[in-house]
């Protein structure tokens, strides 16, 4: 079922445009070397937004006062905007009965759109 979910998200809910703009969003980061952290929490949420279903984002134990520094620089110039798109999609994805499971899916990347430094994700199982 994950397959099946996987693939119409990456088909018919934005998944290909979500990790196209992530990823290019990771590559200006990389480009620009002071800010090869962002680069690289950008490029994680490429790979999450690819196929989100069956898997989940959990916090990384002793990811320090750095990331939580940067985690708040993150919100104030991209995060905040990354999840108010993650959020009025998946409110609009839910207008729809075959929607819901993309707009829950969108739901799960708010957080990590928001504050993305010192999280990881892990399979659900």
């Amino acid at each position: 079922m994950r397959l099946i979910l996987n693939v119409l998200w990456f088909i018919f809910g934005s998944g290909f445009l979500l990790a196209l703009g992530y990823g290019l969003a990771a590559l200006i980061c990389f480009a620009l070397i002071v800010t090869i952290p962002f680069g690289v929490a950008a490029a994680r949420l490429a790979v999450y937004s690819l196929a989100p279903f069956g898997r989940t984002v959990v916090s990384r134990p002793g990811a320090g006062v750095g990331s939580g520094l940067a985690n708040i620089l993150w919100m104030v110039l991209f995060g905040w905007w990354l999840a108010l798109h993650h959020l009025v999609v998946g409110i609009a994805q839910c207008v729809t009965i075959i929607g819901i499971p993309f707009g829950i899916a969108n739901f799960k990347l708010v957080p990590v759109a928001f504050w993305p430094l010192g999280r990881e994700i892990v399979n659900v199982d």
